[in-house]
């Protein structure tokens, strides 16, 4: 590996992609066929980045866990009768994909994803939107604890062989920035998302990009390397 290569982990939903419609529907048609009120938009959002056993424990903690077993398999088949409809696909952002087509061809950056979503569902992303082969590492929900329990960041640079120093992780959420930081690595977070500018620099954030040519900016710069101010 060549002296000086960085490792972007980039989390999917909110960051990369547009998904609020299909995380809302799905967990409000999973809490309505229980016969239990849904929750508030704003409070399942909240949840985006977490597998869905963590996003629950959050959205019905006076639920007991056999109940909360129940709706974790609802969640399931309504993510799949989801998937099956043909509006589903799952877009890339504007200006995604030309920021992760740029990053691979350098030859000093390794891209990868650390994401609550299945490997299934990141295939069927990476197939929809033809990234084949810009991903060099992939974490996903079955690979290692939740967000925002380092694991996926640990096991990552384990594959690459990159230093936690040349780690990046990029994400929408506090728990990407609190996976960042419990892993040792700069997280810089982006303010399209499901979580604020506010929160994530609470959370740990180096610096928060308002849009993607400021995430670029940031990346080619090395902003992370200290703490900022967010960058339009």
């Amino acid at each position: 590996m060549p002296y000086g290569t960085k490792l972007f982990m980039f989390d999917c939903d909110g960051t990369l992609v547009d998904s609020q419609h299909s995380i809302v529907e799905a967990m409000r048609l999973t809490f309505q066929s229980a016969g239990l009120t849904a929750p508030e938009r704003p409070a399942i959002l909240g949840t985006a980045g977490l597998p869905a056993p963590e996003a629950l424990k959050v959205l019905a903690p006076s639920q007991p866990q056999e109940s909360r077993d129940g709706l974790l398999r609802s969640h399931r088949e309504w993510c799949s009768v989801l998937r099956r409809r043909p509006d589903s696909e799952e877009h890339l952002f504007q200006e995604a994909s030309s920021l992760l087509l740029g990053l691979a061809a350098r030859e000093d950056v390794i891209l990868g994803i650390a994401t609550g979503k299945s490997r299934r569902g990141v295939m069927r992303l990476i197939e929809q939107n033809n990234l084949h082969g810009v991903f060099s590492t992939i974490q996903t929900a079955g690979d290692a604890p939740s967000k925002p329990h380092p694991g996926m960041l640990l096991q990552a640079m384990e594959e690459t062989g990159v230093t936690p120093e040349a780690t990046v992780m990029i994400g929408d959420t506090s728990y990407d920035m609190m996976m960042a930081s419990h892993a040792n690595v700069a997280g810089v977070g982006v303010a399209w998302g499901y979580h604020t500018p506010r929160d994530l620099q609470r959370a740990g954030a180096r610096t928060v990009a308002r849009s993607f040519p400021a995430l670029e900016h940031i990346l080619h710069a090395g902003l992370y390397a200290t703490a900022a101010e967010a960058v339009a």
